[in-house]
């Protein structure tokens, strides 16, 4: 019996012994388990701010997108009106091209028209000094024939 005994106390304390042990190792992963649950929390917090940072920088590339596009639509209308204007411009470059050989044709005409009123005017000056001295020339023979009605008169008051 105090064999049985001693084998019992013995089984007992090698019993004791892997319970201390299996208890210890149960401390380790329970403290490891614990570990663990932290650092999946920390893991699943960081994932969470940077789906939260992700989700941010969706909005704002959005928002950038959405003035890009609106600023592209205006570009196009911008460029749609500068084009109607530059045709415009085509057209009126090419009408005072067309008026700039108009005006030089007039240019040419009017300087005609100016060498054939000087000619003009340099022949009426000397028609004015015909006529003028013609109006003396005429002046003259009146005065004569006055002269001659006075010379008549004279002479036949005088017989």
């Amino acid at each position: 019996l105090k064999e049985e005994n001693a084998i019992l106390r013995s089984k007992i304390n090698k019993l004791q012994i892997l319970t201390e042990t299996q208890a210890n190792k149960m401390r380790k992963l329970e403290k490891k388990l614990e570990e663990n649950k932290i650092k999946e929390e920390k893991e699943a917090q960081d994932l969470e701010a940077m789906v939260q940072h992700v989700e941010q920088n969706l909005q704002l590339m959005t928002k950038r997108a959405v003035k890009a596009e609106n600023s592209a639509a205006k570009l196009r209308q911008e460029n749609a009106l500068l084009q109607v204007q530059l045709r415009n411009s085509k057209v009126e470059n090419e009408a005072l091209r067309a008026g700039q050989a108009g005006l030089a044709v007039a240019k040419q005409n009017a300087e005609v028209a100016l060498q054939h009123l000087l000619q003009v005017t340099s022949s009426s000056r000397a028609s004015i000094r015909q006529l003028l001295s013609g109006a003396e020339s005429l002046q003259l023979v009146a005065d004569l024939l006055k002269s001659i009605d006075r010379i008549s008169e004279v002479s036949e008051d005088g017989q």
